[in-house]
């Protein structure tokens, strides 16, 4: 097992694998890397994880501006804490989110676009570098779906430790959490893949867990994520497969260049980056807007004495009920009109 530290160590946290040891600031994890793994830092899949924000379009509009390279990276040193000869599991930590669009989630499903099938296509691209290394593509497939059971996933409503690593960056990041990481991190157990702690901890991550919702619901993140997924869907709409493609593998200063330069998107991309306070209404509304909605939530919870805890906190009571959306009403002054007046309701994974 690799052990947090939080004393004297030689590793730097850069992204390239430099002199071999990983150290992750979050996690105060060191990790010593494979070949393989300083070989991945270095490809270009992993390095466009980079520039892509884990908060999405939101970023311009929050202080979570980590990228989906720092969380990967730190999927990894969770990895290797807990089952640091599973070089299988360590390779999918690292190349689970390979397939994520520009600004993340904000236009999955757009076109039928979709970061599993991508991120299984580009998993395969690697498949000799993998095999060179002695292992197979297809499995690294499956432990990051989940076919195959690891340490990266556990049993249905149970938290797994992609997500755990997710919920602990963004309430660091949003000024959520009441304790260090790595303390948090001491507490913790992997059960066939779930993440187990104790009572206490359990509904420390239960406040985060609600914490985390109760972002994904709020306008700040609707705003940014609903207009440029509407402005996305507008450039795919009547795209070439090669063009959905080319998008698709973008990173986010490429794809805020092209909303920025197309004569379609340009007006309302601007006025979004320069002030992205919009106005909202009820999604019900009948007043013209961009139309968003909130699906889901990602509710799993930790392992206490064996089951998934229950979501009585009382931080859970004032999660709003799904679907939860708001109509965004642009600022007609500051752009074209081709985008008032097309209310499109949009989806967020």
């Amino acid at each position: 097992m690799v052990s947090p530290s939080e004393d004297v160590a030689p590793a730097v946290a850069d992204v390239l694998g430099a002199g071999g040891l990983y150290r992750d600031p979050l996690w105060r994890v060191d990790v010593e890397l494979s070949s393989l793994e300083q070989e991945l830092l270095r490809s270009w899949w992993v390095r466009r994880l980079g520039l892509i924000a884990h908060a999405g379009a939101a970023s311009i509009a929050t202080t979570q501006s980590y990228t989906r390279l720092e969380h990967s990276l730190g999927l990894l040193a969770l990895t290797a804490h807990f089952a640091p000869n599973d070089h299988t599991a360590r390779a999918a930590a690292l190349l689970h989110d390979v397939g994520h669009l520009p600004l993340s989630h904000t236009f999955e499903g757009v076109s039928g676009l979709d970061h599993h099938q991508l991120g299984a296509q580009r998993i395969a691209d690697f498949a000799a570098l993998l095999a060179d290394h002695g292992l197979d593509h297809e499995d690294v497939i499956a432990f990051e779906t989940g076919e195959r059971a690891s340490v990266l996933r556990g049993g249905p409503g149970a938290l797994k430790l992609d997500h755990f690593e997710s919920l602990v960056r963004s309430g660091r990041a949003h000024g959520r959490t009441r304790r260090a990481p790595p303390h948090t991190l001491a507490r913790i157990e992997l059960i066939d893949g779930a993440v187990s702690t104790d009572r206490d901890t359990g509904q420390y991550l239960a406040e985060l867990v609600a914490g985390e919702a109760r972002w994904l619901c709020s306008t700040i993140n609707a705003v940014p994520n609903g207009v440029v997924r509407h402005l996305a869907a507008m450039l795919l709409a009547d795209a070439t497969a090669a063009r959905r493609g080319e998008i698709a593998a973008m990173a986010d200063d490429e794809f805020w260049a092209l909303l920025l330069t197309d004569p379609t998107t340009a007006a309302a991309a601007r006025a979004l980056r320069r002030d992205p306070a919009w106005p909202t209404a009820e999604l019900d509304a009948t007043s013209d807007g961009i139309g968003y909605t909130v699906d889901r939530l990602y509710l799993d919870m930790p392992l206490v004495e064996g089951r998934p805890l229950a979501a009585t906190h009382p931080a859970f009571a004032e999660l709003p009920a799904m679907p939860w959306g708001c109509r965004i009403l642009p600022p007609q002054q500051r752009m074209s009109a081709n985008l008032v007046g097309k209310p499109e309701g949009v989806t967020s994974p």
